[in-house]
């Protein structure tokens, strides 16, 4: 099997540590380890051993995990190097050549790309933008379900629009999964990062084959402590974990002691409130600069999480558009052709220090005045 290149990792990661304002980023500013933990839990860390740990993750990471879901027990999960290793690990083990599988676009293109090198069969399903809000197109959504579909898979909340499902939505699109015997795949590493403050439903407790996959780098602002999960069937998940002792083998000693302190139920609700009060903040410094730009720009704003899609009406691609804020203004961005989307639509992240998003957002306004509005 050849893997295709995944162009919108590799695009962030050539250059979102090499320009001055990354705009490109999904997540929210990164929490600090002297903001997440006491000293008495630093001294304890210190004298931890950097032996290796449980391969599926410690008892208690798992049960802490677990907890954050209805009706899940510790032996429902399995501990990830992210969330993307959580992805990897489902799509390697549910897909083979000619499985059909229906896929919510636009999306995290790390399962297309991967359902794509596996020789699967993807038939696209696409959320629209209605009005206020993006939603599935429910009549391509039927056509996509057949009864050959191995596997729907969703992202939910949703990136790059920032939209979540509601939950007679949710409901439809399991009901469908049961009527062919499919798997539901639901990426919900953006759970915990809603505007309104709500948390978002889960698809995980109602359907038995569910797929649940999680993680601390986006709501939680932790992305450098690699802890991901998935939540499944226990059978599931212990298949899973045979094809992590391929992968990562096992979670980083570390990050398991820290991610329990960080998902103890008092702590992640402190988190949630941290990253969904920076995301308001900010959203109200975007909506501003958007409304200044209402000729040029044309958006849904975001539910949850810490990014958009924006709709562009500049003379120009957004590969090139973005291309030439980098060089000239050391602005990145994403185009949205990364997300197989038409060449007018970028993905602004938001997620960064406000004084740096208003500082980035100024050069984009100078840049745009420079090569659109002389």
């Amino acid at each position: 099997m050849k893997i295709l290149p995944f162009e919108m990792e590799r695009y962030q990661s050539l250059w979102e540590n090499i320009v001055d304002y990354n705009l490109s980023e999904s997540g929210v500013h990164p929490l600090q380890l002297n903001e997440l933990i006491s000293h008495d839990e630093l001294a304890r860390l210190v004298e931890l051993p950097l032996g290796y740990n449980q391969t599926n993750g410690s008892a208690e990471l798992r049960r802490l995990i677990a907890g954050f879901y209805s009706n899940a027990g510790k032996e429902n999960v399995l501990v990830t190097s992210g969330s993307a290793e959580a992805n990897f690990l489902n799509t390697l083990f549910l897909l083979e050549p000619n499985d059909e599988i229906a896929l919510m676009l636009p999306n995290y293109m790390q399962i297309w790309g991967l359902a794509k090198s596996l020789g699967a069969n993807i038939r696209p399903f696409h959320l629209k933008p209605n009005h206020t809000r993006w939603e599935i197109d429910w009549d391509e959504f039927d056509r996509a379900v057949t009864e050959k579909t191995k596997l729907i898979a969703v992202c939910h909340p949703n990136n790059p629009t920032g939209a979540r499902l509601q939950e007679d939505e949710i409901e439809r699109i399991l009901e469908k999964a049961a009527s062919v015997g499919a798997w539901v795949l639901s990426d919900e590493v953006y759970r915990g990062s809603e505007r309104d403050g709500n948390l978002s439903l889960s698809f995980y407790g109602s359907y038995d084959r569910v797929i649940v996959n999680g993680g601390l780098s986006k709501a939680f602002g932790l992305p450098g402590l690699r802890i991901g999960w998935v939540v499944a069937p226990p059978k599931l998940v212990d298949q899973l974990w045979g094809y992590k002792d391929y992968t990562t083998i096992s979670p980083n000693t570390l990050s398991d002691h820290i991610a329990q302190i960080a998902l103890q139920p008092e702590k992640r609700e402190k988190i949630f409130q941290r990253t969904r009060s920076l995301i308001r903040k900010n959203f109200q410094i975007l909506e501003n600069w958007m409304g200044g730009k209402a000729g040029l720009f044309q958006w849904i704003p975001p539910e949850a999480s810490a990014v958009t899609l924006v709709r562009h009406r500049l003379p120009v691609s957004s590969n090139d558009f973005v291309t030439k804020l980098r060089d000239e203004k050391s602005v990145l961005i994403v185009p949205g052709e990364q997300f197989l989307m038409p060449a007018d639509y970028l993905r602004f992240g938001f997620g960064t220090e406000s004084e740096n998003l208003t500082a980035a957002l100024d050069l984009v306004s100078e840049f745009i005045a420079e090569k659109f509005e002389k």
